[in-house]
């Protein structure tokens, strides 16, 4: 059985500004070797996931 490497890994992102939520439950994998690119419309919270 192979087993995957992540270069990035994260579960149930979550990141509120005041009372507005930018995250709500991402989950993130990036197997070692890959390029990631994050699209979508403004206000999206593409950034965040950054943080």
């Amino acid at each position: 059985m192979t087993t995957t490497r992540y270069a990035i890994q994260a579960e149930g992102l979550a990141k509120h500004y005041g009372e507005t939520k930018a995250l709500d439950g991402v989950d993130l994998a990036v197997p070692q070797g890959r390029l990631l690119g994050v699209l979508g419309p403004n206000g999206a919270g593409k950034p965040t996931i950054g943080l």
